[in-house]
């Protein structure tokens, strides 16, 4: 489980006790990315941290692809891009305070590069749908979120030319359930859809997506 720059490797001992919750040190997390350095640095590859802690791992991710839009000059084009990024960083925690922090964090991290610029209306809004969507607080052993529902991720698709996303929502236990070996990506690298959709939504423009909502 990871956590940031300036926190310890555990909480607590009854936390250790109670969930074998220990963080990752960024050095570390560095190091492991670098592993699968090109798909980390891919603004649409696919990440799930299934115990994601406080989100040193995403947060770490999050960056990396963040840096491939220092070019863009357009900000709508670059707040475009940066729900791509985002939508593409997945994580489940056992606790909901590091569910949450996970969230804030990734959320910091964003508007943090942003800086003092105003931003599309509605663009945090979506930002913030999106990550509570992606970072979710459950049990990955067992596929359920803290209420017992079965933990589902929606897939971010963005439609070229329209500033818009489709989404689709699939259960987290199809990825570790089937007898196949599944991988997100194919033989040519390609990012590959998840299997059958539980609910398939219209498009709606990157600043609209918190409005999925009303849609479900």
């Amino acid at each position: 489980m990871p956590s940031n720059e300036n926190t310890k490797q555990i909480k607590s001992r009854q936390r250790v006790a109670d969930h074998g919750e220990v963080f990752t040190n960024p050095r570390e997390v560095n190091a492991m990315l670098d592993l699968v350095r090109d798909e980390s640095f891919r603004l649409d590859s696919r990440f799930l941290e299934p115990a994601c802690g406080d989100g040193n791992f995403l947060i770490e991710i999050l960056r990396r692809k963040l840096s491939l839009l220092e070019s863009v000059k357009s900000p709508v084009e670059w707040e475009f891009q940066s729900l791509i990024a985002v939508g593409s960083c997945y994580g489940i925690d056992i606790l909901p305070d590091n569910a949450e922090a996970c969230r804030e964090r990734l959320f910091g991290e964003v508007i943090g590069q942003i800086g003092k610029k105003d931003t599309t209306g509605g663009y945090k809004e979506s930002l913030r749908y999106m990550l509570q969507k992606n970072i979710v607080c459950g049990d990955a052993l067992t596929y359920r979120t803290a209420d017992g529902k079965p933990i589902t991720f929606c897939e971010w698709t963005p439609i070229a030319g329209s500033m818009q996303f489709a989404r689709r929502d699939f259960q987290f236990d199809f990825l570790v359930t089937q007898s196949h070996q599944y991988s997100l990506f194919d033989e040519q690298g390609q990012v590959q859809s998840f299997d059958e959709p539980v609910r398939t939504c219209s498009p709606l423009h990157y600043t609209q997506l918190y409005r999925y909502e009303e849609q479900l």
